[in-house]
């Protein structure tokens, strides 16, 4: 059979949409359209979110945080994919969303988006290993294999259960890093299992769950309750009188599960035909992520035996469920196996997503010690450093003790900070007449509506993100602006130079050919 990639010359067009943003091809295109999908679905994972983050919905506005508030957060979302996928198609290349926003906004401003993606994305590896430790600790140990854990719970910084936590998440980083170490192709033979493996468990586990509901109450599903405080377990530990406000937060659980599909864009150059793939990939999904979600979230909310009951369990909201579950135990027990394993491998996406963003920021001069960070292995066309350092870091973020609450709503907040920076600037510059540079997936005449509604929604995403007790989120925040803005006006604005545009593209043609050839004879 032909290979209808290579009959359509999507190959030579991705090679010079590259050259032409002035960079050389050094990593391995071997992603298709399904498999760049796969990276943005495994990262949501909604097995992972969905599982982990339950509590911050239920323990809100209960039922109706699912059945309202999952589809409003999911409707941001789409918008937001959809506006970045516009610039995607335009601009294919890794490290996209500091591209876009240097190339729409200039060079400051995409180095600030560069810094809070980066930042973003190593708080999504950190978060989702941490919970691949406490779905392990409290489902697998716990629930399946009935040992005491109380080992495994930490009480401070570096007691036992610190220790046994920080080694756990170090141990299962540093297996995710080596997998990426030895090639695009191995991490994407795992990323295409896990978007799989995430259809499979969650249809069996909503599938089981309703078949063995004590009832069917589709009204829990938009029944709004106020579970803030001690009736929700203090998973929002301060009482509100709002039930409004108490619904907005438990907007936070769909910001969280929803969100670091920019791994299409990260990945463009891995990806074939990359300026149709990579915006289709976002836009895939996290649609499917919503559907998928929606039915198995709601399924979580129907099977529980009591709502305010289920509520009240906390952060232990969803190891309770299944323990009052009549599944069949050999069948609770798969799944349970299965969650985990999606975990590890939404994980191990992240990595791949916080790696290619390292690799594309460093290789114009972004970050410390760029020149090491931006070197791509001959043998494996990876970056390897990137990789590790993407790894190290994420641990690092870990140290501090019971840091899940805080890394899940940082890495929210902030990937959703870097996503409106260039959607803000790609209106900004198609009012202006600026950007006339369209690429195959094009939102035509709504273009400018749906970044208006996308800068709304990722307002709206960021203020529930940084609302108490998440308001060291929004400290960090603006901590990072002012010692952004201090750095780029003494030191970096007049060292970093940005992407290459303009007469810098054609200087770099022989430096192209050059590393191209590297990577040839490697």
């Amino acid at each position: 059979m032909a290979d209808p990639y290579a009959s359509t010359g999507a190959e030579a067009q991705d090679l010079e949409t590259l050259h032409s943003m002035g960079y050389a091809q050094e990593l391995s295109r071997r992603m298709g359209g399904f498999q760049n999908f796969a990276i943005s679905f495994s990262i949501i994972c909604i097995l992972a979110g969905g599982v982990t983050a339950f509590p911050l919905s239920l323990s809100a506005a209960g039922g109706a945080s699912v059945g309202f508030g999952w589809p409003l957060a999911c409707g941001f979302a789409l918008l937001v994919a959809a506006a970045m996928g516009q610039i995607a198609s335009s601009y294919p290349t890794a490290g996209g969303i500091y591209h876009w926003a240097s190339l729409l906004g200039g060079r400051g401003y995409g180095w600030v988006a560069a810094w809070f993606n980066l930042l973003g994305l190593l708080f999504v590896v950190s978060s989702v290993n941490f919970g691949v430790f406490l779905l392990f600790r409290d489902l697998f140990l716990h629930g399946v294999m009935s040992m005491d854990v109380a080992a495994w719970t930490t009480a401070g910084f570096m007691d036992s259960g610190w220790w046994i936590q920080t080694l756990f998440i170090a141990t299962i980083t540093a297996v995710q890093a080596l997998l990426n170490h030895y090639g695009i192709r191995a991490t994407t033979l795992l990323t295409d299992f896990s978007g799989y493996l995430i259809f499979v468990v969650a249809l069996v586990l909503t599938l089981g769950l309703l078949a063995y509901a004590p009832s069917l109450d589709f009204s829990r599903l938009f029944t709004f309750s106020n579970f803030s405080g001690e009736p929700g377990g203090s998973v929002w530990p301060t009482a509100m009188q709002s039930t409004a406000m108490v619904f907005m937060l438990g907007l936070l659980q769909g910001v969280y599960t929803v969100t670091g599909f920019d791994a299409s864009a990260h990945t463009a150059e891995e990806t074939r035909d990359a300026a149709r793939a990579a915006p289709k990939g976002m836009l895939h999904s996290v649609f499917w992520s919503f559907l998928f979600g929606y039915i198995m979230l709601s399924a979580f909310v129907l099977a529980l035996p009591n709502v305010a009951e289920g509520a009240k369990q906390g952060w232990n909201a969803f190891p309770w469920l299944m323990q009052q579950s009549a599944m069949p135990v050999v069948l609770k027990d798969l799944l349970i196996i299965g969650i985990v394993i999606a975990n590890f491998l939404c994980a191990l996406a992240g990595l791949t997503s916080t790696s290619r963003m390292m690799y594309a920021f460093s290789r114009d001069g972004g970050l410390p010690f760029s020149k090491a960070l931006s070197q791509v292995s001959p043998k494996y066309k990876t970056p390897v450093n990137a990789i590790w350092w993407g790894a190290i870091l994420s641990v690092i973020s870990v140290l501090y003790g019971d840091a899940f609450v805080v890394l899940s709503t940082g890495c929210a907040v902030f990937l959703y900070i870097s996503y409106l920076m260039p959607i803000a600037a790609g209106l900004r510059a198609e009012m202006n007449g600026n950007w006339t540079r369209k690429g195959p997936f094009s939102l035509g005449g709504a273009s400018k509506l749906v970044a208006v509604l996308a800068i709304i929604g990722c307002a709206v995403l960021i203020f529930v993100g940084v609302q108490p007790p998440n308001e060291k989120v929004g400290y960090l925040s603006v901590a990072m602006l002012v010692v952004m803005g201090i750095v780029w006006f003494a030191f970096e604005s007049r060292r970093f130079q940005g992407p290459p545009m303009g007469e810098m593209v054609a200087k770099r043609r022989a430096e192209i050919a050059a590393a191209e050839k590297a990577m040839a004879s490697g």
